[in-house]
């Protein structure tokens, strides 16, 4: 089994599985996030912080924010440029980012802070968010209260954000002090295509051996079947939008 750090820095080599598998993120979420940095020309900078493909990225930009992004990926990076051509990135881990002192109004990580160091990654955004500023940390997880969804779970194996999200949710440390969260349900309806796509792109399924690979397909294969998730016939995932918000002193 790879480690956490492999895991970690997978993501680059399955860009394009990861674009077209993993859910875009709920406007209300978003705007939640920044209501609290709203000034009265609604403009907000911000800090799209492990953005990846830029799924969080481009909600940011239809919110109005002016936005700039960064990942340890360069690949992730310039899936988010080709299909974002107008926004700055930089490669950058949520530890050790390449941006100047209190320059942004939020700093925000889309199923991304499970991944960082809670004290050096609160204490960096601390750095380069303005007094009164925010950090918001969203994620989209699969609502396990359905049945299949479980089973769809089980067969992919867990990831650090759900089990970090079991054990109770993220932590963060000087300069935030305590997070406040809200929920949102929906659901995507997806296509058997984007169903293996969205299992392909998780770091446990990138980083396993051929043959543990070969064996979720085979399961996830039955699983799609027996759900109806055939040809181009959609199904409804249902997901759970988390996000946390906390202001700097």
């Amino acid at each position: 089994m790879a480690t956490r750090e492999e895991m970690s820095r997978s993501f680059g080599g399955a860009a394009d599985v990861y674009e077209t598998g993993r859910p875009q993120y709920p406007a209300e979420a978003v705007e939640w996030m920044l209501q609290p940095v709203r000034g009265a020309d609604g403009l907000v900078r911000v800090a799209d912080v492990g953005a990846g493909t830029g799924k969080l990225t481009r909600a940011l930009v239809d919110a109005g924010a002016q936005v700039v992004a960064a990942d340890p990926d360069a690949a992730m990076l310039a899936a988010l440029r080709g299909g974002l051509p107008g926004v700055t990135t930089y490669v950058g881990t949520g530890e050790s980012l390449p941006l100047p002192d209190a320059a942004f109004d939020a700093v925000v990580f889309g199923q991304a802070w499970h991944w960082v160091d809670p004290v050096a990654a609160s204490a960096e955004v601390g750095r380069v968010l303005r007094h009164g500023g925010v950090l918001g940390l969203v994620w989209n997880i699969r609502d396990t209260d359905v049945p299949w969804v479980v089973e769809l779970g089980e067969i992919m194996h867990g990831s650090n954000a759900e089990i970090m999200m079991a054990e109770g949710g993220p932590e963060v440390s000087a300069p935030f002090d305590g997070l406040e969260s809200r929920s949102w349900r929906w659901a995507r309806p997806m296509t058997r295509e984007q169903l293996f796509d969205m299992a392909h792109s998780r770091s446990y399924v990138i980083t396993a051996e051929p043959t543990e690979r070969e064996r979720i397909d085979r399961e996830l294969g039955a699983l799609f079947d027996r759900i109806g998730a055939v040809g181009d016939a959609p199904v409804d995932l249902p997901y759970v939008t988390t996000a946390f918000r906390a202001l700097r002193p």
